[in-house]
């Protein structure tokens, strides 16, 4: 029998996964606040809903699991805001609810390990929104919520060549400055990993095994791309936007044996070494 999945916020990463859910197994609902992505949405076999659609509602009332990607705001988590009373009530009925929060919500551990025991103590307010609505989410007794904790996302589309292509990549050099990264079709698989094994409470990291300096990234795409390494530059130095800079605030090492030892996940890209190169393979392919 088919299943029904209704995704808030059907942005980058729940796109990937409707595109990983087998179609025979899984009806996908997701909302969007752009009307020009809906026709995207329904190439991707996704029953597109604008963000002040009244079909919502009864969407939401037909759904096994729920994925929530959508951003907290200043005022909290905007699904909680508009929808909390359902998930008062059905939320238990519930198969599968998951959240997308962010390893921003350990905060800085200068360049040291963190796991999903660690305090969460975020520093910029990006991981303290973050932080907030996961504390909002747990708040509602007998969810089966799923917390899962994402690195920085690259794959196709969001990758660093354009950049090197143009000389305007930068190789911005902070010491112990480390990241870790995720590329979006693990967190994909991920996702449907946990789909089929629901454990509610549970809380994943969703992270590579390579944490790395972000100019060694830089660095190894312009191996691949065969151009000249661009310039170091110093943090203090760089032309950076209050975002962009906002990233270099925090640096840790995310570990993440427990997607491997309870969903059973082996990464298809466990270093931005095997990431990179299949971008790479793919963005040319697309060119021809």
């Amino acid at each position: 029998m088919q299943k029904h999945l209704f995704s808030f916020g059907h942005g980058y990463t729940a796109q990937a996964l409707s595109r990983a859910l087998p179609k025979t197994d899984w009806a996908i609902t997701g909302t969007t606040r752009k009307p020009e992505k809906q026709e995207q949405m329904r190439q991707d076999n996704v029953t597109p809903l604008l963000w002040d659609s009244p079909d919502i509602d009864a969407a939401l009332a037909r759904a096994d699991a729920v994925l929530i990607s959508a951003g907290p705001e200043a005022q909290g988590d905007p699904v909680l805001g508009r929808f909390s009373s359902f998930f008062k009530k059905q939320g238990p009925k519930l198969d599968w609810l998951g959240y997308l929060s962010t390893t921003g919500v350990y905060g800085d551990h200068a360049g040291n390990w963190v796991d999903e025991t660690t305090p969460l103590t975020p520093s910029t307010r990006r991981g303290k929104l973050r932080l907030n609505a996961e504390q909002a989410w747990q708040a509602i007794p007998d969810l089966p919520l799923h917390i899962f904790r994402l690195a920085g996302i690259y794959g196709s589309g969001r990758g660093p060549f354009s950049k090197v292509r143009q000389g305007t990549a930068q190789r911005i050099i902070k010491p112990n400055q480390i990241f870790s990264r995720i590329h979006v079709a693990d967190i994909a698989q991920v996702l449907k990993a946990s789909l089929h094994s629901p454990n509610p409470g549970a809380i994943y990291n969703v992270c590579d095994d390579d944490p790395a300096p972000p100019q060694d990234v830089i660095g190894h795409a312009a191996a691949l791309l065969n151009t000249p390494l661009p310039a170091e530059i110093a943090f203090e130095k760089a032309d950076l936007s209050p975002m962009a800079r906002s990233f270099y605030a925090e640096s840790k090492k995310v570990r993440n044996q427990r997607i491997k030892t309870e969903l059973g996940v082996n990464l298809l890209y466990p270093s931005y070494r095997d990431g990179l190169p299949a971008l790479l393979e793919e963005e040319t392919k697309n060119q021809s």
